[in-house]
C-alpha cells in the first residue's frame, strides 16, 4: 500500500512513516498541502493521511483541492489525523470537504490502517468536474468559520497564559522583596551575633585567662618562698595546681582558635597541597624529635580554598598521626590521594598507630571529645572539630576509618582547583 503522509512537523512524519513501513507500507512525505499536491501530480497513491493545521495550505483546503481535481484521482481516500481540530464543528467541516476519516492524535497504526481500508472499501467515485458555486462557497464559509474559531480559542489561551505569567511575575517580585527583607534581617542578626561572639571571645581571653595567670603567678611565688619547707606531697600538689592551670589555659586558647576559624573570612585561591604539607612538617618539627617515622608521600593535587586554614587542617591531621603512633615501634605515616567525586580532590592521612573503636567515630569531630585517656595521649580535643569546621566551610567532607590497634585513616574531600599535580 502506497501512502502519502502530510504534516508540517518532521518528527511526526518520521514516527508515522516508520510505524507504517513496519506494516509493509510504502510511505511518501509532504510538509503541507502545496507539497502534497505536487507529490500527487507525480503519481497516484492509495491514500492520503494528513494533518489539518499547516502553513501555506492546511488539510481542509488540501482535501477540497483533491476532490475538485481533474489531474489525478479525486476519489482517493483522505484521512484527517489531527491534534488541534477536535470539536464537533471541525468534524462537520471534515465531512463537508468529503474526508473519508477523522482521527485524533495519537492513534495507533492499526487504527490508521483500519480507517484507510474502510475508505477503500467504500469505493468512492470521482466527482464530475463542476464550476465553483454554492457548494464551494459553503465549504469556504465553514472553513473560514473554523479558522476564526481556532484563532479566537488560541487568542483566549494566549490571554490566559499571559495573565498567569503576569500573576507569576507579580508573585516572584513579591517573593524577591520578602527574601530581600529577610536577608537584611538575617544579615543584621548575623552581624549582631558575630559582635556578641567577639565580645564573648574577648571576655574568655581576658576575664578567664586573668585568674589563671594569677594562679600560676602565686604558685610560682609559693614555690620560691616556701618550696624548701614543703615535703614531697606538698610539692606534688603544687605541681598539680600549676599543671591544671596551664592545662586550662591551653583549652581556652584552643577554644578561641576554634571560634576564630568559624568567623575568619575565606581568602580563596588555588592551593597546592604538596607545598602546604612541606610547611606542615616544618611546623611540627619539634614533635618529630627523637621519633623514627617512615613517611610515605604521594603527589597531592591543587584544591580551591584558603591556604592558611587548609594548612591548619593538615597540621591537625598529621600531628594526630604523629601523636597516636608514639607508642608504635616502627611508625608509618602515609599521605596520599584517592578517587573522589567529579570536581573533587580526595586526600588521606593514614597511620599505623593505636587506632580507635569505629563505633565512636562520630564523636571524633566534637569539641572536647576524646576517644583516649588524656594521661595516655595529650591534647585539647579541639583539633579535629576545628578541622571539620574548616573543611565544611570549603564545601568539603571529612571522615575517618579505624579499628583498635590497626591505625587510623582520615579522609578529606575538597573542591578541585585544577588537574595538575603539585609536589
Amino acid at each position: 500500500m502506497k501512502l502519502l503522509v502530510v504534516d508540517d512537523h518532521a518528527n511526526n512524519r518520521m514516527v508515522l512513516r516508520w510505524s507504517l513501513e513496519a506494516e509493509g507500507c510504502q510511505v511518501l512525505e509532504a510538509a503541507n498541502g502545496v507539497e502534497a499536491l505536487a507529490v500527487l501530480a507525480q503519481g497516484p497513491v492509495d491514500a492520503v493521511i494528513t494533518d489539518i493545521l499547516m502553513p501555506r495550505m492546511d488539510g481542509f483546503r488540501l482535501c477540497h483541492e483533491i476532490r475538485s481535481s481533474t489531474t489525478f484521482n479525486s476519489a482517493m481516500p483522505v484521512i484527517f489525523y489531527t491534534g488541534t481540530y477536535n470539536s464537533a464543528a471541525d468534524e462537520e467541516l471534515a465531512r463537508a470537504v468529503d474526508a473519508d476519516g477523522y482521527l485524533l492524535k495519537p492513534a495507533s497504526t492499526t487504527e490508521i490502517l483500519a480507517a484507510v481500508r474502510r475508505a477503500q472499501a467504500a469505493d468512492r467515485q470521482p466527482r464530475s468536474p463542476s464550476p465553483a458555486g454554492d457548494e464551494t462557497f459553503n465549504v469556504l464559509e465553514l472553513y473560514s468559520a473554523a479558522l476564526v474559531r481556532k484563532l479566537e480559542t488560541r487568542n483566549l489561551e494566549l490571554e490566559d497564559a499571559l495573565r498567569k505569567l503576569q500573576n507569576a511575575h507579580a508573585e516572584i517580585v513579591q517573593l524577591n522583596e520578602t527574601l530581600e527583607a529577610r536577608v537584611v534581617d538575617r544579615t543584621a542578626a548575623l552581624a549582631a551575633a558575630n559582635k556578641e561572639l567577639e565580645s564573648f571571645s574577648f571576655s574568655i581571653s581576658h576575664d578567664l585567662r586573668a585568674p589563671l595567670r594569677q594562679i600560676n603567678g602565686f604558685a610560682a611565688m609559693l614555690q620560691d618562698a616556701a618550696g624548701a619547707q614543703l615535703d614531697g606531697e606538698g610539692l606534688r600538689m603544687l605541681a598539680q595546681i600549676t599543671g591544671a592551670a596551664q592545662r586550662m589555659d591551653e583549652l581556652i586558647r584552643a577554644l578561641l582558635e576554634f571560634s576564630r576559624s568559624g568567623r575568619a573570612e575565606l581568602v580563596m585561591a588555588a592551593v597546592p597541597l604538596g607545598r602546604l604539607l612541606d610547611e606542615t612538617l616544618t611546623i611540627l618539627a619539634a614533635d618529630l624529635k627523637g621519633r623514627d617515622i617512615e613517611w610515605r608521600r604521594a603527589e597531592l593535587p591543587r584544591v580551591w580554598g584558603d591556604a592558611m586554614l587548609l594548612r591548619q587542617v593538615l597540621v591537625n591531621l598529621v600531628s594526630n598521626a604523629i601523636k597516636y603512633t608514639g607508642k608504635t615501634a616502627r611508625a608509618v605515616i602515609e599521605i596520599g590521594t584517592g578517587a573522589g567525586a567529579a570536581g573533587e580532590a580526595l586526600i588521606f592521612v593514614r597511620d599505623n598507630g593505636v587506632g580507635f573503636d569505629p563505633r565512636y567515630a562520630s564523636r571524633l569531630f566534637g569539641v572536647f571529645q576524646r576517644l583516649h585517656r588524656a594521661e595516655d595521649f595529650e591534647g585539647t580535643g579541639i583539633g579535629l572539630a576545628n578541622a571539620q569546621r574548616i573543611v565544611t566551610r570549603h564545601g568539603g567532607r571529612i571522615w575517618a576509618e579505624s579499628a583498635p590497634g590497626e591505625g587510623a585513616t582520615f579522609y578529606v574531600a575538597l573542591p578541585l582547583a585544577m588537574a595538575v599535580l603539585d609536589k
